[in-house]
């Protein structure tokens, strides 16, 4: 279902394309969502839709469910920038085929990436590549109650990936190869967790993502799980907590894409052709985000950095003369 509805609706973004809408912009309603990437971007948008296009762009606070809720039932706002698909997957299938959402670029090129990190020096220096690799070395990675298990640093309580990972774990039978979870409780243990570490020169092993301030900063490597992904599986076990028989499985893939409403494809003209080319990799967008998070900046902040200083990237999405008019301007 996944491989169809992404096909489907990339598909459908290339068809409204070429549409008859106007030139004109007018005035934009744009998600910021209360994370970092999504918030950089929504600030991103704006300035390049008020400075090279022309657009009156406000921002409006949001977050997955309550934003993509108001859009199917309010049409607003006109934009969502990050909207990690998954989380909707099935009611944005739904709106689609309605008529009342549209889908826009891959926003994050590579998708979101989930999985087990250690720090790319302990995986060059000891020649680790996979999961398999990692659970032979327990000794390599201290951390755990019990000082002679290597230790997984798991994710915040309540988050969906702490059941993800621990059935992993299960599956590769991980503490019977001498590793122990250990739980972080938060964010902020997570990653503290990881940058002392790091600071330490140890070895680390546990679950993370990005584009994130932390991949950012820190040199890190995703595990090969060495398996590939099977969604049936995912659904079956691997994605429900207290699974008592999960099989080896690859992280769920994270399509991220930007989502907008029929009403903005109509009004918006050029402004449209934007968002639909508008990607940027994990390894800038963490880049940025690491410099946001070292000067304490905030995400306008964060913009104006991106945009100064990541030319390259940005100039591939617009037109000539639009790139002009927003290096003018900044």
């Amino acid at each position: 279902m996944s491989r169809k509805f992404c096909l489907a609706v990339f598909a459908g973004g290339m068809i409204w394309s070429g549409a008859a809408v106007s030139e004109t912009c007018g005035d934009i309603t744009i998600a910021e969502m209360n994370w970092a990437s999504a918030g950089a971007m929504a600030q991103i948008d704006k300035i390049i839709l008020e400075e090279g296009y022309g657009c009156s762009v406000e921002l409006i606070t949001g977050d997955t469910v309550p934003t993509f809720t108001s859009m199917v039932e309010k049409s607003e706002p006109d934009i969502a920038p990050e909207i990690w698909i998954n989380s909707v997957r099935v009611p944005l299938e739904n709106a689609v085929q309605e008529g009342k959402l549209m889908i826009g670029g891959k926003v994050l090129r590579e998708g979101g990436e989930q999985g087990f990190w250690i720090p790319s020096n302990t995986a060059q220096e000891h020649d680790l590549k996979t999961v398999d690799d990692v659970l032979a070395r327990p000794d390599l990675f201290p951390g755990a109650e019990d000082k002679t298990k290597g230790a997984f640093f798991t994710c915040p309580t309540g988050w969906d990936c702490g059941p993800i990972s621990e059935n992993l774990l299960t599956a590769w039978k991980a503490e019977d190869k001498g590793f122990e979870i250990v739980p972080t409780g938060s964010a902020a243990g997570l990653d503290g967790s990881l940058a002392r570490a790091m600071e330490r020169g140890e070895g680390w092993f546990g679950y993370y993502w990005g584009p994130t301030a932390m991949l950012g900063k820190y040199d890190m490597t995703r595990l090969d799980f060495a398996v590939p992904y099977d969604d049936a599986e995912w659904q079956r076990c691997t994605s429900e907590p207290g699974c008592t028989d999960p099989k080896k499985n690859d992280w769920l893939p994270g399509d991220v894409y930007s989502i907008v409403t029929t009403g903005f494809a109509e009004k918006a003209g050029v402004g449209l052709d934007y968002v639909k080319a508008r990607s940027w990799d994990n390894a800038t967008a963490s880049k940025v985000l690491a410099w946001m998070e070292e000067n304490q900046a905030n995400t306008e902040d964060g913009a104006y950095y991106f945009l100064e200083n990541f030319e390259d990237v940005w100039t591939e999405w617009v037109p000539a003369e639009v790139a002009e008019r927003v290096k003018a301007a900044i």
